[in-house]
């Protein structure tokens, strides 16, 4: 009995697929070329928190330096916005982290006894 080792198929380069394309003479040879594949980049989240009469601004400003790494000036300002529009942007990420930031937030709210509110959506 002879038995005959196969190889394991040749793995996908990156890059994309080879697609084949005959040479414009028409010699009969076959040119590989490669397809560029067109990626789109991920959905970002935007993390939003909305204003409410109870929580106190030193809280918030906090909570934006320590979970959005952003300076006391640049929280003091986020803070500002929320406390006049009602709402105000923390930071742009993609939906895991996101996610993540808004339960951190929801979190140390609870925590603290504050019903301040963060939530997540997608920009547009």
């Amino acid at each position: 009995m002879v038995s005959m080792a196969t190889s394991p198929p040749n793995p996908p380069r990156p890059g994309g697929p080879i697609a084949p394309a005959r040479q414009p003479d028409g010699g009969g040879e076959v040119v590989l070329e490669r397809v560029p594949q067109k990626v789109k980049p991920p959905q970002m989240y935007q993390v939003v928190m909305l204003n409410d009469d109870y929580t106190p601004m030193e809280f918030v400003v906090v909570v934006i330096q320590e979970f959005f790494g952003k300076d006391r000036e640049t929280a003091t300002q986020i803070m500002l916005k929320i406390h006049l529009d009602g709402k105000g942007i923390c930071g742009v990420y993609s939906r895991d982290v996101a996610a993540t930031k808004v339960d951190q937030v929801l979190d140390a709210a609870k925590q603290a006894g504050h019903p301040l509110q963060c939530v997540s959506e997608p920009v547009e």
